[in-house]
């Protein structure tokens, strides 16, 4: 499960990616090129038609914890979401990290892998969010693999489950079409198209 991502390109070329325009009314400063759990960072919503980007906090809350990876599709707790277009988002990404499951045989300690795609420098997870009494919050859907995990050059790393990266052909679908046709992009990205180290 992906609870650390990298964001290293400019708000600006963001923001021409994704042919999105700024959102200050909720301004929460990003400080940092990574994001962590709880940490605020960066997704793109479609409001009134047009592309927005906004800074909103990692996780969803519960029980005092934030919740950063959407599994259960037809859990209550992100069906509402899901289901609502005006709740999904993109999460722009560079890379993202998955720890490996099994320590290493000489330190003891698990080792990291980030993932990248060569040919998109900036990439778009799938996810979804929502208004808090506070500041808004974002979750990232994952999924499991087709198959033998190892095949997949994240399930070789991590078996449980991969982020949802979404081609950038299906980012209006994502953002705006009903539940049952958002969840056919639930899938693996194709090993082939992305990067190790």
């Amino acid at each position: 499960m992906c609870n650390l991502y990298n964001i290293k390109a400019p708000r600006l070329e963001i923001k021409a990616y994704f042919q999105a325009q700024d959102d200050w009314r909720n301004e929460i400063p990003v400080e940092k090129d990574y994001v962590a759990p709880g940490k605020p960072g960066l997704v793109v919503r479609e409001a009134a038609g047009l592309r927005v980007l906004s800074a909103m906090f990692w996780g969803f809350p519960f029980q005092g914890k934030p919740v950063t990876n959407v599994r259960n599709y037809t859990s209550p707790f992100w069906k509402s979401a899901l289901m609502n277009p005006e709740r999904r988002c993109l999460v722009p990404v560079t890379e993202f990290q998955e720890w490996s499951v099994a320590p290493m045989p000489d330190t003891g300690k698990k080792r990291p892998f980030w993932f990248s795609l060569p040919s998109q420098p900036i990439f778009a997870f799938a996810g979804i969010w929502r208004p808090t009494e506070t500041n808004p919050v974002f979750s990232i859907l994952t999924c499991g693999y087709d198959g033998d995990p190892s095949a997949h050059a994240v399930g070789a790393i991590h078996p449980k489950a991969c982020p949802v990266i979404l081609h950038e052909e299906d980012y209006d679908r994502w953002l705006r079409t009903d539940l049952d046709d958002a969840l056919t992009l639930a899938a693996p990205f194709p090993s082939q198209l992305m990067a190790v180290r």
